[in-house]
């Protein structure tokens, strides 16, 4: 394909691709990075157009636009793959340090000793750095959890390894003598990876995009809103699933259920928001206590459960009465008062044939025994027939 046509087609990809990524973006600005990807698009239609228009513009311009669009485009889709993790931006003195002096240079090679070759080489290096940086950054979190950004980050990574190989790869550096013959022959090349690699990076962009929506539904759909734990569907699919994996390996699996003594009394003493920053501080001080494999559900109002993976009834009842205990001795202060909190706890071990809804109606049943027997304390049934 004539050359002048892939560059022409890259332009017009670039320039479609920025415009729906914006309306994508203008819709859903709070997906992390896609504004920094709109840039980085944006920045590779000007470089395309420049292309496009070189011939009608001072050549020293070209070359300033051409070098700069390509550098910043791949900077920023390097900043929108740190946003999309929620990584710390770094600091953009270096990159525009980069930037203007690959710039400069470029000048230099045009006008006080031209030199297209240089010029050549210098246009992929700050670009395949921070494409190959982008790659290194995504390529995190587990092929089988998340794909798309394993997918994103290959395709990036070809480019910026491309950008950074290819004058080694059309032999330039042994062969400057060459100038423009050498660039017309490889031009249509570099074209045609430029647009192959557009295309493939814009649809990286999309499935990330599709990751963050699908990632935040599931999330709606399986968490509680107000405390950030499970709730109390998804909270039994887990439980489900941990007893099947308990009686599987013959591991302990004991059960917690939760319910905050009077909790009817503070909403009506201080309101719902305070019953609400009491469910939080709840919740926070739970997670103190807890493992990173233990499973927290709210299952309504004030009840929650607690399930302990690999746990035995002793080692249950001792998190319970130090959480117990904690809930206690940390009543929730606002507004220059302290509202009391207690919590009464049942303890229950998993048996052979228990199902989550018939070993959480065990637990409760303890609960509710220490509500009975006073509140603010715990009570462990005994398990007649362990796993």
């Amino acid at each position: 394909m004539h050359s002048p046509t892939l560059i022409a087609l890259a332009a017009i990809l670039a320039a479609l691709v920025t415009a729906v990524l914006h309306l994508v973006w203008r819709f859903n600005r709070h997906i992390p990075g896609l504004g920094f990807w709109v840039l980085s698009f944006l920045s590779a239609s000007v470089f395309g157009a420049s292309l496009l228009v070189r011939e009608h513009m001072p050549l020293v311009l070209s070359v300033v636009v051409a070098q700069a669009g390509i550098a910043v485009a791949a900077y920023c889709c390097f900043l929108g793959g740190r946003a999309y993790l929620g990584l710390r931006l770094p600091h953009h003195g270096y990159a525009t340090a980069a930037i203007v002096a690959v710039v400069a240079l470029a000048v230099y090679f045009t006008v006080g000793h031209p030199h297209p070759v240089a010029r050549f080489v210098l246009s992929g290096l700050v670009g395949g750095v921070y494409f190959l940086l982008t790659a290194v950054t995504l390529a995190r979190g587990g092929f089988n959890k998340v794909p798309a950004r394993y997918i994103f980050a290959a395709m990036v990574g070809f480019h910026g390894a491309f950008l950074l190989l290819r004058p080694a790869l059309f032999g330039l550096i042994s062969a400057a003598e060459a100038g423009s013959d050498m660039a017309q022959r490889i031009s249509q090349y570099v074209a045609l990876e430029s647009t192959v690699a557009l295309v493939m990076i814009a649809f990286g962009t999309l499935l990330l995009t599709n990751e963050h929506v699908t990632t935040e539904l599931r999330h709606l759909a399986e968490m509680d809103s107000l405390t950030n734990v499970f709730n109390r569907r998804a909270y039994l699919t887990l439980l489900d699933k941990a007893i099947s994996n308990a009686q599987r390996t013959r591991q302990g699996l004991p059960v917690l259920a939760l319910d905050l003594d009077h909790f009817k009394k503070i909403n009506d003493t201080w309101g719902h928001g305070g019953g609400d920053d009491v469910l939080r501080q709840f919740v926070a001080l739970a997670q103190q206590c807890l493992r990173k494999e233990d499973v927290m559900g709210r299952l309504g109002g004030e009840e929650f459960a607690i399930f302990l993976p690999n746990a035995d009834g002793q080692g249950a009842q001792a998190v319970a009465e130090r959480l117990r205990a904690l809930v206690e001795s940390q009543p929730l202060r606002s507004d220059h008062h302290a509202i009391p909190v207690t919590v009464s706890i049942g303890v229950a071990l998993c048996t052979r044939g228990d199902s989550a809804e018939t070993v959480l109606k065990r637990a409760d049943a303890a609960m509710y025994l220490a509500k009975q027997n006073g509140r603010n304390r715990v009570e462990v049934v005994a398990s007649p027939v362990p796993i």
